[in-house]
């Protein structure tokens, strides 16, 4: 199958990119190399005959036309946006552009090859969302995300993305486009941009900086390694239903203190402080952000029985490989410091 791929030179598209390539898809990476993008992401299958990269802004009309004409793909995966909400926060417009005009641009491609192709029925535009678009739930472990919980989008990230969730069923019902839906918790793992959490506790924790937590450390998250994502992502393409949405967890509730005192004393074991002292002393508590939702957790039911799918690692055992990740590749983290915001405090209102 011919993939295009929006956003493969990001964290999670880079993924989906290498799991395609090795399973012998022929995948056209589609990036317009964004300050969190990075071709060494890629690297691994760089060199495959069944590889191919098109430097485009999903924000240019002409230019995401003209891919979809010169490759005309079996199916689009269409994970490129703008996703830290922090930025966000300091400035929602490109969030807007990016994720809301980005996807209608998308739409409109994938729709004009299609009805040039007599309307395949082998078509796919499988849209990769996120359980943010739920907004926050309570602490009552019993209650989680499912596929028809209500919209409640609290950040203007979230809104971006429920706003491109919104008109990728539309395309489905108005014009009849095949579309398949997901929605991801929180995802980690090898080639994370250093300004997410993870990859800033690891990194801050190595050069002896505060490991910055949000608040009281209470909010929860269910973390989905990013291996897991990308084979979920091409499991939901080959198996999927049609027009349906299906949510993809990892099974694995942590809050952002547990996750981090657990990421501590994995250095503690892999890479210990010189001095003797426990990582864990560096933990520092700050202004939390605004509107930082409590708790998100999805309900996998749907994808683990229509499709059999389910995660392979539990949050320790992914945490340890992308500890380790990080210290056999200083040379990917440290090209990347630079970047615009990297290190910096973003998104405090």
């Amino acid at each position: 199958m011919k993939l295009l791929v929006t956003g493969g030179a990001g964290f999670i598209g880079s993924a989906v990119v290498r799991q395609a390539v090795g399973q012998g898809h022929e995948v056209i990476n589609l990036d317009a190399l964004t300050y969190a993008a990075c071709l060494e992401n890629v690297a691994p299958v760089a060199d495959s005959p069944l590889y191919a990269f098109e430097k485009v802004d999903i924000r240019d009309a002409a230019a995401v036309e003209a891919c979809f004409a010169k490759h005309e793909p079996h199916a689009v995966l269409h994970l490129a946006a703008e996703s830290h909400v922090d930025r966000s926060i300091d400035g929602p417009g490109v969030f807007i552009e990016t994720n809301v005009m980005g996807t209608y641009n998308l739409l409109q491609s994938a729709r004009a090859l299609w009805e040039r192709k007599g309307k395949s029925g082998d078509f796919r535009f499988h849209h990769v969302s996120t359980d943010e678009v739920f907004g926050s739930l309570p602490a009552d472990p019993s209650v989680k995300f499912t596929e028809d919980t209500p919209y409640d989008p609290r950040s203007p990230y979230s809104a971006s993305k429920a706003s491109s969730d919104h008109l990728v069923r539309a395309w489905h019902e108005t014009y009849g486009l095949p579309v398949l839906l997901t929605n991801c918790s929180n995802n980690y793992g090898p080639y994370h941009f250093p300004e997410k959490l993870i990859p800033v506790i690891i990194l801050n924790a190595l050069a002896g900086k505060a490991l910055p937590i949000y608040g009281d450390g209470s909010n929860v998250r269910d973390w989905l390694y990013v291996e897991d994502h990308a084979d979920a992502l091409l499991t939901v393409l080959a198996k999927g239903q049609v027009g349906r949405s299906y949510n993809i967890g990892g099974e694995n509730e942590r809050s952002n203190l547990e996750l981090v005192q657990t990421l501590c004393a994995i250095l503690d074991d892999l890479r210990p402080r010189g001095d003797g002292k426990a990582y864990a002393d560096q933990i520092t508590f700050v202004t939390d952000r605004p509107g930082h939702d409590a708790r998100y957790a999805i309900d996998p039911s749907r994808i683990r029985t229509e499709l059999a799918w389910r995660p392979s690692v539990t949050v320790e055992q992914g945490l340890k490989k992308t500890v380790q990740w990080y210290l056999d590749n200083e040379g990917w983290w440290r090209a990347l410091q630079d970047r615009d915001g990297v290190g910096q405090r973003l998104g405090t209102g």
